[in-house]
């Protein structure tokens, strides 16, 4: 069996990371993730108008570190699949999909962090394609961590059954 200490390191920073940017990231309002799912370039313009200065610099200063967090919660998720019987319960295909849910929400996240970084320099008004794929990004790395968590679940309650039976 390969060593488990990976997906332990990785799950415990990433979800400290998650916490920490979570809790310095609180007082923004309207918060980031409204900002996340502001597909039109003046709902995003109006969000970063109401934060500010300060907040802004807030805002964008989490960015580096959340690029770190979403590194430890893809590898996590990876590891995860591919390091535990976490999913041995679910059909081979299920467990795919397990193995590749955070890993591609990382990445949906990166490249959202990086139009956002980019989106938030100055004003934007006059590129909406850019604002539909970042937003895009946004809901498919949520789908994706939702999905990953349902799949936990299913996982989860597949070896309790299988424990009581």
């Amino acid at each position: 069996m390969r060593a488990v200490w990976p997906v332990w390191v990785s799950g415990v920073l990433a979800a400290a990371l998650f916490v920490g940017v979570s809790i310095y990231l609180w007082p923004l309002r309207p918060g980031v993730v409204a900002l996340q799912f502001a597909w039109h370039p003046q709902t995003f313009g109006g969000i970063i108008h109401l934060w500010s200065e300060a907040d802004l610099a807030r805002y964008r200063g989490h960015l580096p570190v959340d690029m770190v967090t979403l590194l430890a919660y893809g590898a996590f998720g990876w590891l995860l699949a591919t390091r535990t019987a976490a999913f041995a319960v679910l059909a081979p295909w299920t467990q795919a999909c397990a193995r590749l849910c955070l890993p591609l929400a990382a990445a949906f996240d990166a490249a959202e962090n990086g139009f956002h970084w980019w989106l938030t320099a100055v004003p934007r008004f006059d590129t909406p394609a850019t604002y539909l794929a970042s937003t895009t990004c946004s809901a498919l790395k949520w789908g994706l961590l939702i999905g990953f968590g349902v799949l936990v679940l299913r996982a989860l309650s597949r070896a309790l059954a299988r424990a009581e039976a």
